[in-house]
Order: structure tokens, then C-alpha cells, then sequence
């Protein structure tokens, strides 16, 4: 394994880690659906793991499609830009009308079992995993992909795999330790608010995303 190589691979999981902690979208739209729903630990990081994989994955398939194209990869760039651009906005909408659905919900709670409650809790999950497959990993291709295709394909694969595990690892992380965090408060006066807190809280970190470019 040549220095350029290793030093790509400490980079790989380096940016990972970072770009997953200062990025709160990676983690905080989970751990508040999570507690809003009271869904069991289980449930929220698989949920949290799915829809890693398939933010990542698509970033991964992206850039894998671009070197053998030999597309430039400002052009690629571009695209990802638009991605997160189009994500962002996804979750700041997908958060607003979440907390506006809790509002209803809480004038409503004579009808929050019904048929169309459950439609809406199974369909939460897949909104989540969209968004999360359009959002981009910013750094991956330009600086980690490209550079390490210059080295080998096994590079290629190394670095990839390295940037990928870290990332899921540090979200699942952050998802498990803010829960079960949160399950040593005491919340009861504010589980009626649950669903809009969540709600403004997701729609927060899509606004931070967007405003501060986090």
C-alpha cells in the first residue's frame, strides 16, 4: 500500500466522521422521530442505518459512474451541489408540515389512532430514506473518489469503504447515545408538543443545512 494511498484512507475516515458530526441532518431527523413515536431503540437505528446506506451508496454510485465515464469532476460537483441544494429543502418542507401535522394531531387526539395516523406513520420511514438518498456526501467524490482512482481500483474500493463505514458508524452512534440520553428525561409535560417539536426541529437542521451550509 503506497503513502499517498494511506494517507487517502486516514483522510476517508477522518471526513467521514467530521462531515457526519457538524451535519445535523445526518442524525437529528432519527432521534427525534424516534422519541416523538416512542419507537423502540431497534427501530430507530435501523431506520438510521437504511437510510445511511442509501445516502451513502448513491454519492458512492455517482462517482463510480463519473470515473468510468472520465467525467470531469467539477461536472459531477455540479450535480452533487444540486442534490444537496434539492435535499435540504426536501427535509426544511418534510419538517414544517411534520410539525404542523403534530399540531393537528394534538387538537385531534380523538382520531390519532386512525386508519389514516397509521398510513402516515408507515410512510414517514420511506419519506426519510428519500430525502436521505437525495442528499449528497459532499466531499466523497471530489476529494477522497477521484484522487484514490488515480491510485488503483482496490484504492478505490478501500477508500470508498473506509469513508462509507464511518459514516454509518458515527451516525448510528450519535442516534444510539442521544437516545438513550433522552430517555433518562423526564418529558411527559411536553409529549403532547412531541411530533411539532420534532417537526421544528428537523425543519431547524434543514434550515442550518441550507442558510449556514453545514
Amino acid at each position: 500500500m503506497s503513502h499517498s494511498l494511506q494517507i487517502l484512507i486516514i483522510s476517508a475516515a477522518s471526513i467521514g466522521f467530521f462531515h457526519t458530526l457538524m451535519g445535523p441532518d445526518h442524525y437529528l431527523p432519527f432521534i427525534m422521530i424516534g422519541k416523538a413515536r416512542n419507537w423502540p431503540l431497534s427501530k430507530t437505528i435501523w431506520l438510521t442505518i437504511l437510510c445511511g446506506i442509501g445516502h451513502v451508496l448513491s454519492s458512492i454510485l455517482l462517482g463510480f459512474i463519473g470515473i468510468a465515464l472520465e467525467v470531469q469532476v467539477q461536472k459531477l460537483e455540479w450535480i452533487e451541489s444540486y442534490r444537496g441544494n434539492l435535499a435540504a429543502w426536501a427535509l426544511i418542507a418534510f419538517g414544517l408540515l411534520y410539525a404542523l401535522w403534530g399540531l393537528r394531531h394534538w387538537f385531534f387526539k380523538k382520531n390519532s389512532h386512525s386508519h389514516h395516523t397509521n398510513d402516515r406513520k408507515k410512510i414517514t420511514p420511506w419519506i426519510l430514506f428519500i430525502i436521505f438518498v437525495l442528499g449528497p456526501c459532499e466531499p466523497l467524490i471530489p476529494l477522497l473518489m477521484y484522487p484514490a482512482a488515480n491510485e488503483s481500483i482496490y484504492g478505490l474500493l478501500m477508500v470508498t469503504g473506509v469513508f462509507g463505514v464511518t459514516t454509518l458508524v458515527t451516525m448510528t452512534s450519535i442516534v444510539i447515545l442521544s437516545s438513550c440520553g433522552l430517555s433518562f428525561l423526564s418529558l411527559n409535560k411536553f409529549e403532547k408538543w412531541s411530533h411539532s417539536i420534532a417537526g421544528l426541529l428537523i425543519f431547524l437542521s434543514g434550515l442550518a443545512i441550507q442558510v449556514l451550509g453545514l
